[in-house]
């Protein structure tokens, strides 16, 4: 692992004891507002809130020390440079395969828009070598920095086909610059857990097993003791590809500035907005398909009311899970649910309390942005991932959406480690000057290997009015 990896770690560390000591403040001052507290409550509560203060000046540190080992590194590099004679430097960057804090072949500092990179795609396909060998580094470099996320076993490695040049890895900074189309991308999909998808196959198997032994009281001594023959049903899961195109006119491309990456951008965010799509909303095994509804009925639904049907929909989850419970549960929900939660006001709250929540709050919210992880949580500690692919237009009036209720163990995804891949083919359109752009993947998911899962639905959650209650 390197320094720039481990002081990554560190920071996220740091952030981690900020808000854990943050929360132990909160919870801290609502204490002090209880007008029943005890000195021996208080006490406690600040002995843990210092325990969570002293977590964040040690991180802090750690981070420090190697922040400060990394500037000497650097200190140390340039003074290596200043010093080794031309006759002992290192080849030609060409010369080499590079790795490190080496400048890369495409850099947004000398290409901004990535035309540099564009022209390389464009003259690799007409035999350029030059640009074939910048193609074939950079996709080097990429799996030196980015190997966890491409593969590199042989035949089966998809996503560096630079001899074809059916897949390229586009630089990241071309995709990080412009201002795309919103789209819902895939909260639920990266909250999943998650699976290589088999290499081979277009279906994955699983066996389950729907009958089994029996254990009872022997009847009486040298009886027969309880049997009874176990049974497996076989659980087939569809390998489905998803996939979308765009032919772009060689003049949008050559004349352009950026052109081909934004469309690619776009074409990645759409790739990711319909598989999630289709994990909470397809016909028949999308995650309202399986769900076991939990009925919310109300002409005038209030978040207080709300709460108590996720309660029983975790119980039905639990339930049906037993013993094969992880205890990993979330409630998936849409932003303008989550934010309707948020908006109530009450003087109630939950008689049990839960560790690092707040018994007088109707759960916490993390303040983190769409897409970036769990939300915050709800007051028995479960955590909320924020989904807007998650449909709006249920119901008789076509104004609800559902609340959904998992064991995140329990909710399997298969993807194909390469993908989304990326296609280029100018021979398809070359009689009209187009460019064929095509973004693909294959993925397989399942939700019933043990049916558990909840949805919260009906009139209670139409579209919500934001009054407080």
């Amino acid at each position: 692992m390197t320094l720039a990896e481990l002081i990554a770690q560190a920071r996220a560390a740091l952030e981690t004891a900020i808000t854990a000591r943050q929360q132990e403040q909160d919870a801290l001052m609502a204490l002090r507002s209880d007008e029943n507290l005890t000195e021996e409550a208080v006490a406690a509560r600040v002995a843990t809130r210092d325990a969570a203060d002293a977590e964040v000046t040690r991180r802090q540190q750690a981070l420090a020390d190697l922040e400060a080992e990394q500037a000497r590194e650097d200190e140390i590099a340039a003074l290596q440079a200043r010093t080794v004679s031309a006759a002992h430097r290192a080849p030609a960057y060409d010369r080499v395969h590079r790795v490190g804090q080496d400048e890369r072949t495409y850099r947004p500092d000398i290409d901004r828009r990535g035309a540099m990179f564009e022209q390389d795609v464009a003259a690799a396909f007409m035999g350029d070598y030059g640009a074939q060998a910048r193609l074939a580094r950079h996709m080097q470099e990429e799996q030196v920095e980015r190997g966890d996320q491409l593969r590199a076993d042989g035949t089966q490695q998809r996503a560096v086909g630079t001899g074809a040049f059916a897949g390229l890895v586009v630089p990241q900074y071309l995709t990080d610059m412009y201002a795309p189309a919103a789209q819902a991308n895939r909260p639920f999909a990266d909250a999943c857990r998650d699976h290589d998808l088999p290499p081979q196959g277009m279906q994955v198997n699983i066996s389950r097993i729907t009958t089994g032994s029996s254990v009872d009281l022997q009847s009486a001594e040298n009886a027969n003791v309880a049997e009874q023959d176990m049974d497996d049903t076989n659980l087939p899961i569809t390998v489905q590809t998803a996939a979308g195109q765009q032919t772009l006119s060689r003049q949008s491309i050559e004349r352009g500035a950026g052109v081909e990456a934004v469309v690619m951008d776009d074409l990645f965010r759409r790739y990711n907005t319909n598989l999630d799509n289709k994990l909470l909303n397809q016909a028949t095994t999308g995650l309202t398909n399986v769900a076991t509804a939990v009925a919310y009925t109300d002409g005038t639904p209030t978040a207080l009311e709300l709460y108590p049907k996720v309660i029983e929909g975790l119980a039905g989850v639990e339930a049906a899970m037993l013993d094969m419970a992880s205890g990993d549960n979330l409630a998936v929900m849409h932003s303008r649910r989550w934010y309707w939660m948020q908006n109530a006001l009450g003087a109630a709250w939950p008689l049990i309390t839960q560790p690092n929540i707040v018994a007088q709050t109707l759960g916490a919210n993390y303040a983190e942005a769409y897409g970036r992880g769990v939300r915050g949580v709800l007051p028995n500690g479960t955590p909320v991932i924020v989904d807007n692919n998650i449909a709006t237009n249920l119901g008789a009036g076509t104004n609800e959406d559902e609340v959904y209720l998992v064991d995140r163990q329990e909710c399997h995804l298969w993807e194909d480690p390469d993908a989304p891949m990326y296609i280029r083919a100018e021979q398809a359109k070359a009689a009209s000057l187009g460019v064929l752009l095509v973004v693909y993947g294959y993925f397989a998911y399942t939700f019933t290997r043990y049916p558990h899962s909840r949805k919260i639905a009906g009139t209670g959650l139409v579209t919500p009015a934001f009054t407080g209650v």
